[in-house]
């Protein structure tokens, strides 16, 4: 573990807080709208009621429950309403969802509660890729830029205190190739500035990466230029796709670049699924499984208040409910176990995936595997013989 000196913590809701000097994180569960949007549309609604409600009940403090979009376009999102309506929402729990236009705006309105708007800031985004934002939402990174001045005009009418400015496939693009820290630093700053002269600080950036182009040396570099150049940036969402095994590692970097000043938003989805159908790669677009993230941010120190034997189960309803093995580890392995799980010392050969399992479902998923011990196997290192 990273010792660092302790500074004033952050106090942003929902936030899990680490060792002293590790900046605090918000884990924002997306498998219902990440994750389901790649998914087959025919999905029966009480099935995504029930992965809904198994998530609730892990623990999990920030959960998306779906999209208010054209159900011609992502038919996956069809029911959304239906879900919010048949779902049991726990106490403690803020359950969002995306709208991307106004009429999606409105009909979320009609949901909250059990929604929640969640105090979300005024916020500024574009796309560096013009092709992806194009094929995604209809629009150009030119659209998306002539929307800043009335945005911020409007946060300054309603009295905005602070603001959030945000780089969308920030890294790279499968249409245009790779981007430079240069080009995330000067929309940025384009932005922050916008924000400042209408008397507004920019307390939070935003970077995503739906086609998955990131790597940690990337991600390091740009938060310390930004907190060089920013000081009054204090929060830091990280949408980052795992289409290419980087978003376990470019979180942690995020994780040892920030300290306690700091709140790291971290985007995951349940069994790593997820993906986006305009960025070209579909389901291999998945997000951080979050059974894993929970896992790592467990052994590091923090208290996330996620039961992991939980969230592997609700990993398991994930796949009976997709209808295929989804990506995770932790719930293929489980985590590690403690001084009272611990394996059999004589367990026989577990081979497979579903022998594997013997860690939540006992030893009848390995009965008949090879076991070449023809007695207990005895250790001084643990004193009670295991059968």
């Amino acid at each position: 573990m990273i010792e660092r000196s302790g500074v004033a913590r952050p106090t942003m809701p929902s936030a899990a807080i680490g060792p002293a000097g590790w900046p605090a994180v918000v884990v924002v569960e997306e498998g219902m709208r990440e994750g389901l949007q790649i998914e087959d549309a025919a999905i029966p609604v009480e099935e995504k009621v029930r992965l809904l409600n198994a998530l609730s009940a892990t623990g999990l403090r920030r959960i998306v429950v779906g999209s208010f979009v054209s159900p011609k376009w992502t038919p996956q999102m069809a029911h959304v309403e239906e879900i919010i309506e048949g779902f049991t929402p726990r106490e403690g729990v803020i359950y969002t969802a995306l709208a991307l236009n106004q009429k999606g705006v409105e009909r979320r309105a009609a949901h909250v509660p059990p929604l929640s708007l969640d105090g979300g800031l005024p916020a500024t985004l574009v796309h560096l890729c013009d092709v992806f934002v194009r094929r995604n939402t209809n629009r150009s990174q030119a659209d998306e830029i002539a929307s800043w001045e009335p945005t911020i005009a409007a946060a300054k009418a309603a009295g905005a205190t602070e603001a959030q400015a945000g780089v969308n496939s920030a890294w790279g693009s499968n249409w245009l190739g790779l981007f430079s820290q240069e080009q995330r630093i000067e929309l940025l700053s384009r932005q922050i500035d916008l924000w400042a002269e209408a008397g507004i600080p920019v307390t939070k950036v935003f970077l995503g990466d739906p086609m998955g182009w990131h790597t940690p040396d990337q991600v390091e570099g740009d938060l310390r230029e930004i907190l060089d150049r920013w000081p009054s940036v204090r929060t830091f969402h990280l949408h980052l796709h795992n289409t290419r095994g980087m978003a376990p590692i470019s979180a942690y970097s995020a994780l040892k670049i920030l300290d306690a000043r700091h709140t790291v938003v971290l985007d995951s989805s349940i069994g790593g699924m997820g993906g986006c159908p305009y960025c070209g790669n579909g389901r291999a677009a998945g997000l951080f499984p979050t059974e894993d993230l929970v896992y790592l941010l467990d052994a590091l120190g923090f208290d996330t208040g996620v039961d992991l034997d939980a969230l592997i189960e609700a990993a398991v309803v994930a796949e009976e409910v997709v209808g295929h093995r989804l990506y995770g580890h932790v719930s293929k392995a489980g985590g590690r176990p403690r001084s009272d799980q611990l394996y059999p010392m004589d367990l026989p050969f577990i081979e497979t995936l579903e022998q594997a399992q013997h860690f939540r479902l006992g030893p009848d998923v390995h009965r008949g595997a090879l076991s070449p011990w023809k007695g207990p196997i005895e250790s001084p290192a643990r004193p009670e013989v295991t059968a």
